[in-house]
């Protein structure tokens, strides 16, 4: 029932938020083409609900030469693929922006596990244990607002799970504005790596192995 309601609310909300943004849009798109040659739009194959595929669109932010269906923490010096605008856009999530769309058509939702790669396969295996590829995938999530890129793939699944588990409007309030925080603050973007939360991830497992 409650994800019917989700429906609703993206739908009203994601329509908004793209009449609302088109002045960043417009401005984003105008410093995309003048940085850097090549499309404004990024698309990528990712994992959608019942691990169906999708593309999903970012704003561009590495040059047309980048290894493609390469997650950035694979890539060997990732900085040197960034362009300048690119580094702005995505330390302030900017380039997710397109996603609005994803959203207003059904592909995604505003809050829900990020949508993996299509050959991310562990982290795909992770999240089926979890039923965490069973739900849309979002703009934002429980993962994202508990670290972002730092957090290893067990970790990362793990807090889909509770995502899943505990999925409802008190929830996603918490990852909506939890988002908005880590945004400005810039909370776990690390360019090229990923999984370095190794003190965090004892953690995790001990407080919820005491649960």
């Amino acid at each position: 029932m409650y994800l019917k309601i989700k429906r609703l609310i993206d739908i009203i909300l994601s329509f908004i938020g793209l009449i609302i943004l088109s002045p960043i849009f417009l401005l984003l798109i105008i410093a995309i083409k003048l940085d850097s040659k090549g499309p404004i739009l990024f698309k990528q194959k990712r994992v959608g609900i019942h691990k169906t595929h999708f593309n999903i669109l970012k704003f561009r932010t590495m040059r047309i030469d980048t290894p493609k269906d390469t997650p950035t923490h694979l890539l060997e010096k990732p900085d040197q693929y960034i362009t300048k605008v690119g580094k702005f856009l995505r330390k302030t999530s900017l380039d997710e922006l397109p996603q609005i769309w994803n959203i207003f058509v059904g592909e995604m939702s505003i809050i829900g596990p990020r949508p993996a790669l299509w050959n991310q396969y562990d982290l795909i295996e992770e999240r089926d244990k979890y039923e965490a590829n069973d739900i849309p995938p979002g703009l934002t999530g429980w993962a994202q607002i508990k670290g972002r890129d730092e957090l290893p793939i067990e970790i990362k699944a793990k807090l889909d799970g509770e995502y899943v588990e505990k999925m409802g409007v008190w929830m996603d309030i918490k990852c909506f504005f939890g988002t908005i925080v880590s945004v400005v603050k810039s909370d776990g973007v690390v360019e090229g790596g990923t999984g370095v939360m190794d003190k965090e991830k004892a953690a995790y497992n001990k407080e919820t192995a005491s649960r």
